[in-house]
This record gives structure tokens, sequence and C-alpha cells, in this order.
């Protein structure tokens, strides 16, 4: 037993500097794709619930509002249901192959995470919305608000509490998550484990040290969130 820990003291000595720096790609990407997977999951979310009115609206924006509805469930369905490695491959090589379409490796990778992050925030946001009493909605209509109106000024304050531990929980699942980046050439916390691996092949140490990062950068950032659902709360 301490002939394994120092084994693993020896490797963090060493290559300390990768684990560090991986771990920091991991965390960068996991905080800008929940960043804008959020916005993307506000924005689809508030789009799902906009009413279609028969007797008032015409036909032709039922038409558009049930096309619309029909995307937005396509996409969410979509990336809900498929797993985010094979979106990556998809997304980094194929549009590239069928397509023409060339992506940076940066540039692709936090669109993943943003788009993947994006179709379970909407899910979110959705229900979050729904969850609040009708009443406001009709309340808020009968002093003149329009939807967006009554989203941003009504609903969605109400709605926010619910919604801000799963921005968190989306925000830790995507820090374990981009270990999956590695198939597009990304160097972050797994790949920098499997280049040391593939060095002195200790990969039972280096995978301790693994573990024990993405531990330690999962409740760190539960303790956080613990923080601002303390302050929402109040007093």
């Amino acid at each position: 037993m301490q002939d394994f820990f120092m084994n693993c003291a020896t490797v963090l000595q060493k290559y300390g500097f990768s684990y560090l720096r991986g771990a920091g790609t991991t965390l960068l990407l996991a905080l800008v794709g929940t960043f804008f997977g959020c916005l993307i999951g506000f924005a689809v979310g508030a789009l799902q619930t906009i009413p279609i009115d028969k007797q008032r609206d015409p036909a032709w924006k039922r038409v558009l509002l049930k096309i619309l509805h029909i995307f937005l469930r396509c996409y969410v369905e979509l990336f809900r249901g498929t797993p985010m490695i094979v979106q990556a491959v998809f997304i980094y090589y194929g549009l590239l192959q069928v397509f023409g379409i060339k992506m940076g490796m940066w540039q692709a990778g936090f669109f993943i995470v943003s788009i993947n992050t994006g179709a379970y925030m909407a899910e979110t946001v959705r229900g979050g919305i729904v969850s609040i009493d009708p009443g406001q909605t009709e309340g808020a209509k009968a002093i003149g608000m329009n939807h967006w109106q009554t989203m941003l000024h009504v609903i969605l304050p109400q709605a926010l509490r619910n919604i801000v531990p799963q921005i968190g929980n989306n925000y830790i699942i995507n820090v374990k998550d981009t270990s999956v980046m590695f198939i597009i050439g990304f160097t972050e916390f797994f790949a920098s484990h499997r280049y040391i691996v593939g060095i002195n092949n200790k990969y039972f140490p280096s995978a301790v040290i693994e573990m024990a990062g993405y531990l330690l950068m999962t409740l760190i950032a539960s303790g956080i969130l613990r923080l601002v659902e303390k302050g929402m709360d109040g007093s």
C-alpha cells in the first residue's frame, strides 16, 4: 500500500503540470459550454411554451408555431437521446466529410457541449415555466403584457429558483462528460491521463489521481451551488 501511494506521488510530482493543464481545459470547456447551453435552453424552453390560440391566431401563425414546436422537440430529443461522444464525432468529422464544413477543435468543443447542454436545459426551463400557476400568465395578459413580457417579468423570475439547481447539475455533468472530447483531439483532463499512461504505463496510480481530480472539481462546484441556492432562499 505504501509503495502504491509512493507511485501516485511520483506520477503527480513528475506530471503535475500536465494534469493541471488538462483540468484547466476541462473547466473552461464545461464553464463556457454550460453558459451558452443555458442561453440556448432558456430560448428553446420559452419558445416551446408559446401558446397556440386556435380562436385568435390566424392560420399561418398556428402553422408556423406548430412547425417550430416540432423542430424544437426534434432538437431536444436528438441531443438528449444520443451520447455526446457520437455527437462530437458527427459534428467534428461528419460535417467536414459530408458538407465540407470545417470547425476548429475549440470551436467544435464549445459548440458540442453547448448544444448538448441546451437540449437538457430546454426541458428544465419548460418544466419550470409550466410549473408556475397559470393564473400568473392570465393576470399578466389581463394588464396588456405579451408572451415575451410575461416570460421576462413574471414567469422566469419565479421559475428561476427551480431552474438554478439544474444549471449547477448540468455544469457538474459537463465537467465529467467533457472527457469524451479526446475523440476530437482535446487534451483535457482525461486525455492527459491517457497521455501520461502511454508514457509510463502506470495506469492505476494515474487513474486514482484522475478520479481525485474530478471529485475535487465536482465537490467545489457543488459547494458553490449550495451557497448560491442559500443566497436565493434569503434569511
